[in-house]
């Protein structure tokens, strides 16, 4: 039984891979997701969307279903895992994108009709995506490997756009009826959207404008260039790791 469950963990976990089926596996997963947001895109309902939220919330089920009962390998402490995986990120994602689904299987479920009006919730199945995604775990590997220096360049935004966000409601308290549009305004500066809804309209308040959106694209680069340095060291080490490991296996060949 042990061996058996072992397996299921190695099918579904994309970390631990042992061949063909696993890729298959997470395949269909993919295949599922993106499916199962198609009728997402139509207003119309359609007799076909309906077999395809059948079979798709099936496999999203039997998929968790899979995950709980291997928690712990997953999560290495013992019977508690059974308890705390589904308290972790991916496996609310993956309750969330089942239950708006829930009263199309069963009309028992009534006291779920309330996630069947929050018919948005099942765009949360493109985040069980993230799972599947090789990509994924390097960008993870760069925001943790840089994590000081991207909480200090969010602190400064976020500091900055209060202080902006001060200013123009004391220049032009006229513009803004609350500190909550000046912060909105502030925001949309600083990332350089500029959406025109709100907007000053004096000299001053023009020129706190430019001030705040010349030093909004400056804060804005920083945490794109330390992504991008943290990406491209993250794949040149995986490149390595890749290589090492090719030479080594062609010795043991040898």
């Amino acid at each position: 039984m042990s061996n058996v469950r072992k397996r299921i963990y190695a099918l579904v976990d994309p970390a631990e891979k042992w061949g063909r089926i696993d890729t298959i596996y997470d395949f269909v997963m993919m295949l599922a997701i993106v499916i199962s947001i198609v009728p997402l895109a139509f207003k119309e309902e359609h007799a076909l969307f309906d077999w395809f939220e059948y079979v798709t919330v099936a496999l999203f089920m039997l998929d968790y279903l899979l995950r709980l009962i291997t928690a712990d390998y997953k999560l290495g402490k013992g019977v508690l895992s059974f308890f705390l995986y589904p308290l972790t990120p991916f496996a609310l994602v993956d309750l969330l994108s089942i239950l708006p689904s829930l009263t199309m299987l069963h009309n028992g479920f009534r006291l779920l009709r309330l996630f069947r009006l929050l018919k948005t919730l099942k765009v949360l199945r493109t985040f069980k995506f993230l799972r599947y995604a090789k990509s994924f775990e390097v960008i993870v590997n760069v925001f943790k490997k840089q994590k000081r220096i991207l909480m200090a360049v969010a602190t400064t935004a976020v500091a900055y756009v209060l202080i902006s966000a001060l200013a123009i409601y004391n220049v032009e308290p006229e513009s803004f009826d609350s500190f909550f549009d000046a912060v909105y305004w502030a925001t949309i500066s600083l990332t350089t959207v500029g959406y025109g809804d709100i907007y000053p309209v004096t000299t001053v308040g023009r020129i706190v404008t430019m001030i705040s959106s010349v030093f909004g694209i400056a804060i804005i680069a920083l945490p794109s260039g330390v992504i991008t340095a943290g990406y491209l060291e993250e794949m040149s080490k995986k490149d390595k790791d890749g290589t090492a490991e090719h030479e080594e296996d062609r010795d043991t060949d040898a």
